[in-house]
Parts: structure tokens; C-alpha cells; sequence
């Protein structure tokens, strides 16, 4: 597991990154031919992994019910992200991974509700969402690395 949860900040590490290069405009522009953004793909990641981890392990997420419903599955920006929510985000991006990193190492995920990803992955534990996660923040990453070409 330890692994899952390097690599996970390894990524979380290139995130930031883009947050602290990239002005607050670079940030919010939609390039033609994309339907988001960088800092959508920033605040997707961070939705679903409190999803897929917590979720749906019946525990409560860290993030709240309005990010939710700005970055989960199916959303695209609808506003201009303010810099305080850049400044939010950058929080998440490791405190999530932290308090997750913590729970999991005290045993708290028991149950969990079994999901089936758009990729045809079934993931049956907290265990196989971590996992899975790195998968997920990989694909967005690529887009991102996309998208930046275009800014």
C-alpha cells in the first residue's frame, strides 16, 4: 500500500506545480477543443478521490457537498476559479492525501460499496480505490499536459 499512497503524492507534487506556474487565467482557460480546464482537472482529482475512497466506504468526505457538485463526473466550469479557491485547492491536494493515508493506517475503512469504473474496473475495497485513484489523477494528468499546450 505504501507505494499506492508514493506515488499518489508524486502526482499531487506535479499538480501542484501547475497551481504555482501557471496564472490564475492560464488556469481557468478553456482551450478550443477541450470541454475544462486546469484547474477543473485539479478540482476533479480531488472530488473523486474523496469519492472513490470515502464515499463509498460510507465515511465522510473532506470536501464539501459544492465542490462536489463543481467537480465530479459529468461537470465542466461554469465560472472563473477565484485565487482563494486556488489557494483551497492547493490544501486539498495534500490534505486529503494525508488524513487518507492516516485512516487508512488506523483501519478505519471496513466496508465498502462495490463500483464499477467507465473503464470496466470493479473496485471492491478502500484498498482498490486507492489504487485504482492513481489511475484516474493519471488520465487527468495527461489531459492537463494537454491543455497547457493550448495556454
Amino acid at each position: 500500500m505504501e507505494v499506492s499512497f508514493e506515488i499518489n503524492k508524486t502526482s499531487r507534487n506535479v499538480l501542484f506545480k501547475f497551481l504555482e506556474n501557471y496564472s490564475l487565467k492560464q488556469l481557468n482557460t478553456i482551450p478550443e477543443g477541450f470541454s475544462n480546464n486546469l484547474i477543473w482537472n485539479i478540482g476533479h482529482i480531488i472530488v473523486v478521490q474523496q469519492m472513490l475512497v470515502y464515499k463509498l466506504a460510507n465515511l465522510p468526505m473532506m470536501v464539501s457537498d459544492e465542490m462536489v457538485e463543481k467537480f465530479k463526473k459529468g461537470t465542466k466550469p461554469e465560472h472563473n476559479v477565484t485565487q482563494e479557491e486556488v489557494d483551497e485547492l492547493k490544501v486539498f491536494l495534500f490534505s486529503t492525501l494525508e488524513k487518507t493515508r492516516q485512516d487508512y493506517s488506523e483501519n478505519l475503512f471496513q466496508s465498502y460499496n462495490e463500483f464499477t469504473s467507465m473503464s470496466g474496473f470493479t473496485i471492491r475495497s478502500a484498498t482498490d480505490a486507492i489504487a485504482f485513484n492513481n489511475y484516474h489523477e493519471a488520465l487527468h494528468t495527461g489531459i492537463m499536459m494537454q491543455i497547457r499546450k493550448f495556454i
